[in-house]
């Protein structure tokens, strides 16, 4: 009679455990968006929620809109690229890549911008919201083969060449 109570008890355990606790509202001309900030992405959570504090995105705009892909904001590569390239003594500062399988790019996920380095480390000061689109059977397919995960059942993946790329 004991083990189905601990079953349960560990079932709500878990499912406390694995709720995500931060939301961030968004107030723009367009409307409101409300985000929320995944707990398994901690170090980019606590990184946008740092920026926020500081004001970064007061009065920002949206400043690349690719339809049915991104809608990027912050500051733009080539300010930050020109920043570094002005000050070689500094060190390059980026966040460490947090891609987890598990959390897919759909329709409104929020996500760090960054160049191509090879790290695939985010800038500090540029997001980004997927716009993106549906895909088809065949390209949840080829991704499917191509990640070897199984993305049928987030047929709301939208952007799938971001996979793996990014957080």
């Amino acid at each position: 009679m004991r083990t189905p109570v601990l079953t349960l008890l560990l079932l709500i355990f878990a499912l406390i455990t694995n709720a995500q606790s931060t939301y961030v509202r968004f107030i723009t001309n367009k409307g409101n968006i409300t985000l929320l900030l995944y707990d398994k992405t901690p170090k980019h959570r606590d990184m946008f929620l740092q920026a926020i504090k500081k004001g970064l995105y007061n009065k920002a705009q949206f400043n690349r809109v690719i339809k049915s892909f991104v809608s990027q904001g912050g500051e733009l590569d080539e300010t930050i690229l020109e920043r570094e390239k002005l000050h070689p003594e500094l060190p390059i500062q980026r966040l460490a890549a947090e891609i987890t399988p598990i959390l897919f790019h759909k329709k409104g996920a929020l996500g760090a911008g960054r160049n191509d380095n090879p790290e695939k480390s985010s800038y500090f000061s540029q997001i980004y919201l997927v716009v993106g689109k549906q895909q088809t059977d065949e390209q949840l397919d080829a991704l499917e083969k191509k990640k070897t995960s199984n993305f049928h059942h987030h047929n709301e993946l939208l952007t799938k060449h971001l996979e793996g790329h990014h957080i």
